[in-house]
């Protein structure tokens, strides 16, 4: 990583800390608090041993003393743990928001996007790579400050009591900060491909629990076991890489500080057997100021150790950022929403003139084509996988960039405000998502002021009520519909889009999947639903389609034919070979079944 990136995302991880600013503020105004009470306590600790040492004053006298040590040890640990505190609440107040950010930055990219990576690595960035930021919000940024303002303080303290100790302090502070930037560098590095490695193993183990039913039919589990060896090996490896810096900035840190300290103590050693006579201002150097003064000296450094400390927490968030800011500058203009309002709209008429869709990269999908969905009307994309059809319909969704000229209502796509645009599309899907939830969360997506009696109606009208009757509203759903079969899933999925009531209707394979009486119930309660609205059916299923006004066959991301399914059986084309094969596999089931 070059130093203007590493800059560049320093200074955004600085401007995300302004969001949590109340917060850093108190943690570094209880930490020079607590400074104030370390002065004291050196103060009253070289008092106590002068007084027992030098003055032999009896101990009974000193109680006071005690209890005030005991005091300032009792408020500097109230001063830390409220620091802490702060410091927790600054970093989780950030963390929270740049979850929200990449949230929203999902939403707009939408799933097309989504897709293409892993889900493992989207969970990696979501999850692990905002958490490691959480000790750069909490520790390094209030320590910044308070391993300039500590030193400053004690430096103010030391110098009218001993001018030769304070220049001591002054000379070697700097070798700390210096180090650690030079370590430092190497650990940016270091941490920037550990996460790499994290979400390319993420990425590879969420994918290969997602098709472990396929690995094992095809025999791949040797296989796919090796390349799950070799990501968790890349990740070991970048794991000890980062290990061996942060131990080896400890080490150099300790080092310097041991030193520095060092030094200090040889100057009043050797001021007291009289080798060195400076540094005091025409007074001997008593055992009250050499004690009070070498007392702060680890206290001087100490500061700046934990900056070191914490100057690993830097870098690990610089690592982790990367990732994050680059996923929030991607660029969204392409998908961008605008401003008109579909909501009050009462039908919806599609138009396209010389479509072309893009994926988010740029590579061309599709087109260029041109069609119509009329409104009230039912229209069908048919084609072979790979054809287009998925990319079609999320330009259509508002979810992939396009070319040309694609009008709702005869308003530009982009020119519409694109959650207004969704409010009126109810979508069924072939593979139906179901929420941790209970059914009527499922159902209504969490939406307020939908009544009993519309639920109740949806139940009915999607053939969902009889199974609903035996488990309830209230029944637990677990992820990926756990705990029902999936033409009941299916059948929730319907009643949840009749809830929507959208005027356009999105069927992409419904039926896919499943038994011969799940998809006679499902068909029925469509067909009762987009009578009268626009409706546009994925499908690869042909012979359902004879009552559909239009047919829009494509291949290659072209529209190749387009009519209603009397003119198309009986023209050559991609339609008839398409229709031809689905009954000839009709047949075929139908032996297997009699078999």
């Amino acid at each position: 990583m070059d130093k203007t990136k590493r800059r560049s995302l320093n200074a955004w991880l600085k401007q995300q800390s302004k969001l949590a600013k109340r917060w850093l503020m108190i943690a570094v105004g209880l930490g020079v608090v607590s400074s104030i009470f370390l002065l004291a306590q050196a103060a009253l600790l070289a008092t106590i041993l002068d007084h027992l040492i030098i003055k032999h004053v009896d101990k009974s006298d000193l109680i006071p003393y005690f209890i005030g040590l005991a005091a300032t040890i009792a408020l500097r640990a109230i001063c830390a743990w409220g620091k802490e505190i702060a410091g927790y609440r600054c970093g989780e107040q950030i963390r929270v928001y740049i979850r929200q950010q990449i949230l929203e930055k999902l939403r707009e990219l939408g799933p097309a996007y989504i897709k293409g990576k892993p889900a493992g690595s989207w969970a990696t960035l979501l999850l692990e790579q905002v958490e490691d930021m959480q000790d750069f919000f909490a520790r390094y940024l209030p320590q910044m400050s308070l391993s300039v303002m500590i030193p400053f303080i004690i430096l103010v303290v030391v110098f009218p009591v001993n001018w030769a100790a304070g220049i001591i302090f002054l000379i070697t502070a700097p070798l700390v900060p210096l180090f650690m930037a030079l370590v430092g560098m190497k650990a940016a590095e270091a941490n920037r491909k550990n996460f790499k490695a994290l979400q390319r193993l993420s990425g590879h183990f969420y994918d290969r629990l997602q098709a472990m039913t396929t690995i094992r039919l095809f025999d791949r589990a040797g296989a796919e076991t090796e390349v799950m060896k070799g990501a968790s090996e890349v990740f070991r490896t970048r794991t000890m890489d980062v290990l061996r810096i942060a131990f080896l900035s400890s080490a150099v840190l300790e080092f310097f500080t041991s030193l520095s300290i060092a030094i200090t103590a040889v100057y009043f050693g050797f001021s007291y057997i009289g080798e060195l006579n400076f540094g005091h201002y025409g007074v001997a150097i008593s055992l009250l100021s050499g004690l009070f003064v070498l007392i702060l000296a680890p206290e001087f450094y100490q500061p700046l150790r934990d900056l070191g400390t914490f100057y690993h927490a830097k870098q690990q968030a610089i690592g982790a950022a990367e990732s994050i800011v680059e996923f929030l500058e991607t660029d969204v203009s392409e998908v961008q929403s605008g401003t008109h309002d579909l909501s009050n709209e009462t039908g919806i008429r599609i138009e396209a003139n010389d479509l072309s869709v893009y994926s988010p990269d740029g590579t061309h999908l599709v087109g260029p084509i041109s069609f119509s969905i009329d409104n009230n009307k039912t229209s069908a994309l048919v084609g072979p996988s790979g054809a287009g059809k998925t990319s079609l319909i999320n330009a259509i969704l508002g979810f992939m960039p396009y070319k040309g000229s694609l009008k709702m209502n005869g308003i530009e796509l982009r020119d519409i405000d694109h959650a207004s645009w969704r409010k009126q599309i109810s979508w069924v899907g072939q593979n139906p998502l179901l929420l941790h939830g209970s059914i009527k969360d499922n159902i209504t997506l969490g939406k307020q002021g939908i009544e009993d009696s519309a639920i109740s109606q949806a139940l009915e009208d999607s053939f969902a009520e009889e199974f609903v009757e035996q488990h309830g509203l209230d029944y637990s759903i677990s992820d990926r519909s756990g705990g029902l079969s999936v033409g009941q899933a299916q059948r929730l999925a319907l009643a949840r889009a009749m809830i929507q009531n959208g005027h356009f209707w999105l069927l992409d394979e419904p039926t896919a999947s499943l038994d011969a009486r799940s998809e006679r119930l499902v068909v029925e309660g469509l067909n009762n639903q987009i009578k009268g609205k626009t409706t546009l059916m994925v499908t690869h299923q042909l012979a359902p389609l004879k009552d559909v006004e239009q047919i829009l066959v494509l291949q290659d991301g072209k529209l190749v034919q387009s009519g209603d399914y009397a003119a198309l059986s009986n023209q050559d084309g991609l339609f008839s070979d398409m229709l031809k094969s689905n009954l000839q596999q009709a047949q075929a089931n139908k032996g297997n079944l009699d078999a």
